[in-house]
Parts: structure tokens; C-alpha cells; sequence
């Protein structure tokens, strides 16, 4: 039993050969609530520059953020969106690998998901549940739940506690609306709404 994570976008592209060379490899698609993860990619931008460069320059035209969808490994043409919050581009991002995972289960690709928020609530349980859809000893829950006690980038430019202290955008009604907008554009969970998503992983109550 083998077990695969990488880039949602490599995983599109060469998610046949991974079937060919690892028959019995079990797939998981990871996600979290868009704002969130657009809060956590906004504060990033201050640590990478050429992050934050698209992100000034995603601000005055839609092709900026079709060349950094292509770079994803999709098609872009349907994602050129201006950024005109800093709040949209961390949504786009959640979009795109979202929808990108819900066409590939469609599509017939093997492939699950697994949501940031219940591993936070329900560590130990979503670790159980996770061992178990990967064929490994669910025993090894508890110390893999201890992982969970330190930053894994801690030693880089984007440690928790570097970029925790720059100050998140605020979601405003307005804002929610426009944003919500292009979610369901792209057939994604809008904010303000459940977002669990077709193929979830999850514990039994």
C-alpha cells in the first residue's frame, strides 16, 4: 500500500502514471474553508516577493491571474480575474484546486478528500480515519497527532510566527457577495455555507 501527496496540479497531470507505477496507492485531496486559506495566503505574500508582486500587479488587469492558474498546471482562460481585494486571490487559489479535485473524482480518478478544519477539531479521530483509508496501522494515530504540536515550516520565511503577525484582511458584506459570486461560477461551496465537498473523509459521531 503506497500513499501519494503532491501538488493538486501535478497530481492532474500525471495522476495516470502514479496509477501505473502505484496500483494500490491510495490519493487524497486536502482543503480548508476559502477564507481561511485566504487570509493564510494573503499574510504569505509578505514573505515571498514575487508573491506579493502578482498580487499588486493581479490588481490592475485579469491576466495576471491566468498565467498563475496556468502555472497550476489548468487551464487559466477560465479563471482571469481581477484581483481587487486581498482577499480574492487566496479565494481564486481554493477554487481552482477545489474544482480541479471535484472534476478529476468526476472524471473517475480515485481520489479523496480530507478537511483542514476536522483535523483541528478532531485530531486524533481524523488521524484514525486517515490511517484507516490508507491501509496503515490506525495505532500510529496518537503519535502522528503530535505532529500537530509544531510548525513544519518553522525554520523558514514563512514560520507561523513570522507571518502570524501581519494583519489579516477583513471579509466585509460586500465583499462576501462579490467573492461568493465567483465561487459559484466555479461550482465550489460558497462562504457562509457548508463547505464540505463531494468524496469527504470524516468520523463517525
Amino acid at each position: 500500500m503506497s500513499f501519494i501527496s503532491c501538488d493538486l496540479s501535478v497530481a492532474f497531470v500525471s495522476f495516470s502514471v502514479f496509477r501505473e507505477l502505484f496500483p494500490t496507492s491510495r490519493c487524497l485531496f486536502m482543503y480548508r474553508d476559502s477564507v481561511a486559506a485566504a487570509k493564510s495566503f494573503y499574510r504569505l505574500t509578505f514573505a515571498l516577493p514575487s508573491l506579493r508582486l502578482a498580487y499588486i500587479l493581479g490588481s490592475f488587469s485579469g491576466l495576471i491571474t491566468k498565467l498563475i492558474v496556468d502555472s497550476l498546471g489548468a487551464d487559466g482562460s477560465d479563471y482571469r480575474v481581477r484581483l481587487d481585494s486581498d482577499l480574492t486571490a487566496g479565494v481564486l487559489v481554493n477554487a481552482v484546486t477545489t474544482s480541479t479535485y471535484l472534476k478529476m473524482r468526476r472524471s473517475g480518478f480515485d481520489v479523496s478528500a480530507l478537511r483542514y478544519e476536522d483535523l483541528v477539531v478532531r485530531p486524533l479521530d481524523m488521524c484514525r480515519v486517515v490511517l484507516e483509508f490508507c491501509g496503515l496501522p490506525v495505532s500510529l494515530a496518537e503519535p502522528g497527532v503530535k505532529a500537530f504540536d509544531v510548525d513544519s515550516q518553522r525554520n523558514s520565511i514563512v514560520a507561523k510566527s513570522l507571518i502570524g503577525r501581519f494583519e489579516e484582511p477583513q471579509l466585509t458584506p460586500q465583499r462576501k457577495t462579490k467573492l461568493n459570486e465567483m465561487l459559484n461560477k466555479y461550482g465550489v461551496p460558497l462562504i457562509g455555507e457548508s463547505n464540505v465537498v463531494e468524496g469527504t473523509l470524516c468520523c463517525v459521531p
